[in-house]
């Protein structure tokens, strides 16, 4: 009986992208790439969409590889957050 009235959450949206930016306390801007084909020439094309993401801790930097998920609304613009940083930025 508990297990009916507890409210279940639908699935949410995953995504992995770039950190490009990291100039806003807890956010960060990360770009998806995703590939397209084109409706007539047939082309594959890369198109790029940016996500401002909450990241709690301030430990993504600029080049990392992280997971987000969708949320609720946090700001504005803000509606995803970090999940896990996949891949540090390699360091030259």
């Amino acid at each position: 009986m508990e297990e009916m009235t507890e409210k279940k959450r639908g699935i949410r949206k995953t995504q992995v992208g770039v950190v490009t930016s990291t100039a806003m306390q807890k956010t960060v801007t990360v770009a998806v790439d995703r590939l397209v084909r084109h409706p007539l020439y047939r082309k594959t094309l890369r198109r790029t969409s940016k996500f401002l993401a909450h990241d709690e801790k301030n430990s993504c930097k600029v080049g990392d590889r992280v997971r987000i998920t969708e949320t609720r609304p946090l700001s504005a613009r803000k509606r995803w957050r970090v999940l896990e940083i996949l891949e540090k930025e390699k360091s030259t």
